[in-house]
């Protein structure tokens, strides 16, 4: 065995920051998606089998071009190279070794003759789309990283090692195999516990109803903005996302300037809770408010909600613009879309998919994080599985110890009928097209909830593409304002100050284009959560003493936080 060239220096382990930074930008989050059914894939390879029968001359073409292509290789005359970003081969032996140099340019000229055949082929625009996608399925699946003797970093190790990498990857890949439906795991579970290195900050349980639990934080000024504040999160995802651990919470950095925090946590339904639809949780939140109210004295409240939970918290601002009720005094909306998107949650989204998906969550009764988390990865499957292959058992490392990859994984489940609504919204836009959906029997208009409005998106978000959270600012009335970080979904909410490399856009104009607006806007070096926080404090009122002890006589404190149904499985 001889050994591959010396990779530079903290490259030969891939780095896990690396891993982590990948994963983070691309995990599922909280968003509710129709799935990825293995049909459709194979419907795109026989469109592309059809395109090769009737296209001979093209399909010649691009053999020609590929052997062109290899002999530049073999000759060192080729000039290929990964995209930038690709940290694949960001191993020094594959500049310096001409071996993997001329396996990596091989490589690349291969997939660049099988997406040339499929670009220059006579597919409409969207199934050329779903053929790139299945296309990648297989490239990415024969890079040659994702095998020992294809990647220069795993050989060296293995050198160094005497082999212990593969024997420690070995076992990775049993424990995955019976512990994680042969998916390689993401992150190491065994090193969280919610309520001890997550959910810290302290609060009470206030209010409990079947759906949700109300947790109340305790104030850390001396005194508090009088009006309080409600946080909605995904119903696919538990709450502490906003309550990750101490320097990376939501809770914690309002809490320590003043606003009184409150935050929902929904309970993870089974099948018997199979008929929860989107009233069943406007009605739990409308119950929740009340009792916020209650405890705070305040006619009305602030609330803020990232993705499932903002088109809940829409909803609930819909239904009370019909009734002229102004209980919400303003609203933060983050990575929220409301309708239909490009991204690529939407890529195989047809009517038959959707109608498949509905029909299997209506089966089961439930959708299952877990399942949709699982099929999600391969919509990405060089940051979400490929990335772990090389980590857990080509390098024997173990898996990531980080806090928000622990978080995506601790998915929960939705109910069936709030699983089809939520399709049919996305499907048929029914939140942006007036009067086309009801809350609680009434049609609600977006247009006619006028209260201020903060909304946040990320630029490299690839599930809620920035340009649909635009487009969803945009449908609502009254002043709306828009800041775009530059990070990806989850990242755009763990967004904390002290982050060097943080920026965000803004530009208070929202006009029709959102790429006019990006063009206009400008750049700020810093978290968003600085002027969001200012802008959140500036409409919550007064500055009162803060309250000596959680809940009111109505509603007494039940339990500590994190609470009882986050721990549901």
């Amino acid at each position: 065995m001889t050994k591959a060239n010396k990779p530079e220096p903290n490259t030969a382990a891939r780095d896990q920051s690396d891993i982590v930074e990948q994963a983070t930008d691309n995990i599922l989050g909280p968003n509710p998606f129709i799935g990825l059914r293995s049909e459709d894939i194979l419907a795109s390879f026989q469109a592309l089998g059809q395109q090769a029968m009737a296209n001979p001359g093209l399909v010649v073409e691009q053999e020609a071009a590929l052997i062109r292509d290899l002999i530049s290789v073999l000759s060192g005359e080729a000039d290929f190279a990964p995209p930038k970003g690709d940290k694949r081969f960001n191993d020094g032996a594959w500049t310096n070794n001409p071996f993997y140099r001329a396996t990596l340019q091989g490589y690349l000229a291969w997939t660049k003759a099988l997406h040339g055949f499929v670009d220059r082929s006579t597919l409409d625009e969207r199934t050329k789309e779903r053929t790139r996608f299945a296309m990648s399925l297989v490239t990415d699946a024969f890079a040659p990283t994702n095998m020992l003797l294809g990647n220069p970093a795993a050989l060296n190790k293995t050198w160094e090692t005497r082999g212990a990498n593969l024997v420690a990857g070995m076992r990775n890949l049993i424990a995955d195999m019976t512990e994680n439906g042969g998916m390689p795991a993401q992150v190491d579970k065994k090193a969280f516990t919610i309520g001890k290195n997550l959910a810290l900050s302290p609060g009470m349980v206030v209010f409990r109803n079947p759906v949700l639990e109300l947790i109340q934080y305790s104030p850390t000024t001396s005194t508090v903005y009088s009006r309080p504040h409600i946080v909605v999160p995904p119903e696919i995802n538990k709450f502490y996302v906003f309550d990750l651990a101490p320097r990376r919470s939501i809770v914690e950095y309002l809490v320590a300037h003043g606003l009184q925090m409150f935050v929902v946590s929904w309970r993870n339904p089974t099948a018997a809770e199979r008929n929860w639809g989107m009233d069943a949780y406007v009605s739990a939140l409308l119950e929740a408010i009340a009792a916020v109210r209650d405890i705070t004295g305040s006619d009305d409240v602030i609330i803020h909600a990232a993705c499932s939970g903002a088109m809940t918290a829409a909803a609930l601002a819909g239904y009370f613009a019909t009734k002229g009720d102004t209980t919400i005094h303003a609203m933060t909306l983050m990575v929220a879309v409301l309708g239909e998107t490009d991204g690529a949650l939407g890529l195989f989204v047809t009517p038959e998919t959707a109608a498949a998906a509905k029909e299997a969550s209506h089966t089961k009764g439930i959708l299952d994080g877990t399942d949709m988390n699982r099929i999600f990865a391969w919509l990405r499957p060089n940051d979400l599985v490929w990335n772990y292959w090389v980590n857990n058992y080509l390098m024997g490392n173990d898996p990531p110890v980080f806090d928000i990859l622990y978080w995506s994984n601790d998915s929960t489940r939705l109910p069936a009928r709030f699983h089809g609504e939520l399709i049919d919204m996305f499907s048929h836009n029914l939140f942006l097209k007036p009067g086309a959906m009801k809350v609680l029997g009434e049609p609600i208009d977006l247009g006619k909830v006028v209260f201020d409005k903060f909304f946040v998106a990320g630029v490299t978000d690839h599930i809620t593409p920035w340009k649909g959270v635009y487009g969803a600012a945009r449908a609502f009335g009254g002043r709306n304002d828009f800041i775009l970080s530059a990070s990806g979904h989850i990242q755009s909410l763990i967004n904390p100050p002290g982050n060097p490399k943080a920026k965000f856009f803004v530009n208070p104009d929202l006009v029709s284009s959102p790429d006019d607006w990006l063009r206009q806007a400008s750049s700020t070096t810093g978290s968003w959560w600085e002027p969001w926080r200012v802008w959140a404090a500036e409409r919550s009122g007064e500055m009162r003493p803060a309250p000596t002890s959680p809940g009111s006589d109505r509603y007494k404190p039940l339990e500590k936080a994190p609470g009882r149904y986050v721990l549901e499985k």
